[in-house]
C-alpha cells in the first residue's frame, strides 16, 4: 500500500524511531567519508515549492543527488502558476497525475493542505510534505533528530515552544507526544493551537506517558524545560498581519532572562530563518546553548533518510 508523509501523525513511534536512526547512519556516513551513494540510482524526486525555501530546498536537492538520483525543482509558476496558490492552468489532480509519469516521489512545501491531500489522493507515488499552512513534519523529524544529538537522555525531557501556534509547532506538538516527550507551548489567547490537533496530541501522549500543556505565560511554559524553541511569529504569506503580530507577540521575545529559567542544561533551537530582535535575540541565537546550526545540518540527513525510507 502507496505511504505518504502529509502530517507527522501518519508516522507510528516505531516508524519515527527507524528514520531517525537512519538519519544519524547518514549522519555518521558523511563524517566518515561523504561519498556518495547509489541507493537512488535512477529514481526521480520532483519537488513543487510554491513557498520559498532555503535549508529545505537544498537539504533534499543535495540528498537526492548524494543517494544517486534526479531532483527535479519546480517552482509555482512552473507548475501551480501562482504563489498565492489560485487557479493555474491546470487541476491540481491532472498536475499530480503528469508528474508521477515522470517521478518517482513528490516533495510539496505549498500554502495550502488541501493541496497535498489533492496530490497524494490522486497519484500511486509516495508524496512527502515539505511545509504547509497546517504542518511541517520534515522540520519536526529534522527537531527530534537535532534534541537526540545534543540530548543522550531525551525521552522525559521537557520541550517548550515560544511563540505562534503555526505549522511547526503543531507537528513538533505531535512529534513529542508520540515520542514520550513533554511538551509546552506559551502562545497569546487568540493565537493557540487548534483543538482538534491538541485532542490528537493529548491522546498519543497519554499512551506515551507524556504531557502536553498549551499555556499563555512563557515564563511558566519554561519552567523546567530541557529545549527551548521559537520561530517566526509572522509566517510567509502573513506580512500583511506583521504591525499587529509583532504588538501581540511583544512579550514572547526568547532572551537570556527567559532561558535562565529554564534548566540550567537548557538548549536552544529555531527553525530558522529567524527574525533577531523580533522572536529571539542576538545574545540567545550567537549562545552556547544555541544548537541553530546543528538543528540545520539536520535537514540533510533527514532528507536521506525519508528519500531512502519511501524509495527503497
Amino acid at each position: 500500500m502507496k505511504k505518504d508523509l502529509t502530517k507527522i501523525t501518519d508516522l507510528t513511534p516505531n516508524e519515527i524511531k527507524q528514520i531517525i536512526d537512519k538519519s544519524f547512519t547518514y549522519k555518521k556516513d558523511a563524517s566518515i567519508s561523504g561519498l556518495p551513494s547509489s541507493i537512488l540510482k535512477g529514481k526521480v524526486v520532483a519537488m513543487i515549492f510554491e513557498k520559498p525555501s532555503l535549508r529545505t530546498k537544498i537539504a533534499f536537492e543535495a540528498a537526492t543527488a548524494k543517494l544517486g538520483g534526479i531532483p527535479i525543482f519546480l517552482t509555482s509558476n512552473q507548475i501551480i502558476a501562482s504563489g498565492n496558490n489560485e487557479k493555474g492552468r491546470e487541476s491540481i489532480p491532472d498536475i499530480a497525475k503528469n508528474l508521477e509519469r515522470f517521478a518517482d516521489l513528490i516533495i510539496t512545501r505549498v500554502y495550502d493542505h488541501k493541496t497535498i491531500e489533492a496530490i497524494a489522493n490522486n497519484i500511486s507515488k509516495p508524496v512527502i510534505n515539505a511545509l504547509c499552512n497546517k504542518y511541517h513534519p520534515t522540520q519536526a523529524l529534522t527537531d527530534l533528530m537535532a534534541i537526540m544529538w545534543h540530548k543522550k537522555e531525551w525521552k522525559n525531557i521537557k520541550v517548550s515552544f515560544i511563540g505562534d501556534a503555526n505549522n511547526v509547532s503543531t507537528s513538533l506538538m505531535h512529534i513529542c507526544a508520540l515520542m514520550g516527550i513533554n511538551f509546552s507551548v506559551a502562545s497569546p489567547k487568540n493565537y493557540t493551537i487548534k483543538t482538534e490537533e491538541y485532542e490528537v496530541a493529548l491522546k498519543n501522549a497519554q499512551k506515551a506517558s507524556s504531557t502536553i500543556e498549551l499555556l499563555e505565560s512563557p515564563e511558566a511554559a519554561v519552567k523546567n524545560a530541557d529545549v527551548i524553541y521559537t520561530d517566526t511569529f509572522i509566517s510567509m504569506g502573513e506580512e500583511h498581519l506583521k504591525e499587529q503580530k509583532l504588538k501581540d507577540f511583544k512579550n514572547y521575545k526568547v532572551t537570556a532572562a527567559l532561558l535562565k529559567k529554564a534548566n540550567k542544561d537548557c538548549i536552544f533551537m529555531h527553525c530558522l530563518p529567524a527574525h533577531r530582535g523580533e522572536e529571539v535575540t542576538d545574545e540567545v541565537m550567537d549562545c552556547e546553548s544555541s544548537i541553530v546550526f546543528d538543528q540545520a545540518e539536520c535537514k540533510l540527513h533527514t532528507a536521506k533518510a525519508l528519500l531512502s525510507t519511501y524509495l527503497t
